[in-house]
């Protein structure tokens, strides 16, 4: 079984790979930002499937922390394209009369 969780996650490397070639020769930073996200994405999906191979729990703390980091590299980005102070609820209830 865990000669299938390593095959699977070669399986996830490759298709990482075209990421890494999407950010490299992106046209624009949303698309670097989206292969990005793809490959924070299939990190933490082989972190998970190693971590089923080997049966160490501690890779799948690992992963956890790699989506986080994710999660919180999309806020940051969506924060630097978007106008300032776009999205803020305190300053659209500042604008309503």
């Amino acid at each position: 079984m865990a000669d299938l969780f390593m095959l699977a996650a070669l399986c996830v490397l490759i298709s990482v790979a075209g990421a890494l070639i999407r950010a490299w020769r992106g046209p624009g930073r949303a698309d670097r930002m989206m292969s990005a996200q793809l490959i924070g994405s299939g990190g933490v999906g082989i972190a998970v499937l190693i971590a089923a191979a080997r049966s160490e729990p501690a890779i799948l703390d690992v992963a956890l922390v790699l989506a986080l980091l994710a999660a919180f590299a999309a806020l940051a980005f969506v924060k630097t394209v978007t106008p300032k102070g776009a999205g803020d609820p305190e300053a659209d209830e500042a604008e309503t009369p």
